[in-house]
């Protein structure tokens, strides 16, 4: 069976350690309205297709001699799904260097963690409140932002959807990890790894976001269509690493006969890997989305079998950089894939995986 993989960016260039998004995880970090700035230049990463593509050469976005030079005077004022997570700081990190690259000034915000619906709303009101010369947003709720997106555009402010999409025709583009691909590459593998037959189990982080409707419809979708001989049992719902232990647990525990267990984000594949682990089911494959070190750990010690994990630096450089051709006025794709790759034991310490991963 080929599997489908979508080549990231080298680690020369994602020289950082890297994380996943869509969890609650905090780690230590300045204010979120202050950042430090990044030396670190985002490579390109083509979209998911079933072969792997050769990586394009070092530098920023393709066609990145298009994208006019600022003043610095202009602000692109970004609100992400969280601020302390290794995620936002890494797609951080690829904004400013593009802001920096191209003279244009960058306010990053998010609120403390990803269930935060209402300050993340409140964050976007402040941007649109500041006239910014261009917005970008990672919303939690997919709907929530409706009203307030409205309000954007009738102030004539571009704005670019980033990691995930929102139920609406206004953000110009959406740049992101092609999460419905990434989630059928998991499933393929699964399939692969469980011999093709036989219960699994899915553990989403959300229902609300596109992000995490994608990653449980892109799995559902590929068992239903490729593996008629899988019985995949209802997706439970768990965006916290102790929920997601505890559904696994209860899922193992329902159905001894299970085989397969998939998690959607960085909590979810803890979750099921520690669930797994407490479980003591030593024979089952565990798949995921993402990094961590829990997941790590497990991958190199045989507990997980392996996930699919993105590019965060190019994606907040390529946001900026989709900003900015929207303040100048030029065409814009509808989606800007910033790519994915699957890893496992065989390849977890190839430097262009490593340095999309983090502890």
């Amino acid at each position: 069976m080929r599997i489908m993989r979508s080549a990231i960016a080298l680690a020369s260039v994602l020289a950082l350690g890297l994380t996943a998004c869509g969890t609650s995880t905090d780690t230590s970090s300045p204010d979120p309205t202050t950042a430090e700035e990044t030396t670190s230049a985002p490579a390109e990463s083509e979209s998911a297709s079933e072969e792997p593509s050769e990586s394009p050469s070092e530098g920023g976005s393709e066609g990145a001699g298009d994208v006019p030079q600022g003043d610095g005077t202009q602000t692109i004022y970004l609100v992400s799904k969280g601020f302390q997570h290794r995620f936002w700081q890494a797609v951080r990190e690829g904004a400013e260097q593009a802001g920096e690259e191209f003279n244009y000034k960058v306010e990053f915000v998010g609120p403390q963690n990803e269930t935060q619906v209402t300050e993340q709303l409140n964050m976007l009101k402040t941007a649109l409140d500041s006239k910014p010369a261009a917005i970008g947003l990672a919303a939690l709720d997919s709907g929530a932002a409706s009203d307030l997106l409205d309000q954007i555009e009738a102030a004539g402010i571009p704005i670019i959807a980033f990691d995930s999409g929102v139920d609406s025709d206004i953000p110009l583009t959406t740049v992101q990890t092609d999460n419905y691909a990434a989630a059928q590459a998991a499933a393929e593998h699964l399939v692969e790894l469980i011999g093709g037959q036989g219960t699994v189990g899915l553990i989403c982080h959300d229902q609300t976001s596109q992000t995490g409707k994608q990653r449980c419809d892109g799995f559902k979708e590929y068992m239903a269509e490729n593996a008629p001989d899988v019985t995949v049992l209802p997706e439970q719902i768990a965006g916290e690493v102790g929920l997601a232990a505890n559904a696994a647990k209860s899922m193992i525990q329902a159905n001894p006969d299970m085989v397969g267990l998939y998690g959607s984000n960085e909590a979810a594949a803890t979750g099921a890997v520690q669930g797994a682990i407490e479980s003591g089911n030593s024979e089952l494959k565990v798949v995921g989305f993402d990094s961590g070190k829990t997941q790590i750990d497990a991958i190199k010690n045989g507990q997980q079998a392996g996930a699919v994990t993105q590019a965060p630096i190019k994606m907040g450089y390529e946001t900026v950089v989709a900003a900015i051709k929207a303040i100048n006025g030029q065409e814009l794709p509808e989606v800007i894939d910033s790519g994915f790759a699957w890893y496992d034991a065989s390849n977890i310490d190839d430097p262009e995986i490593a340095a999309n991963l983090y502890e």
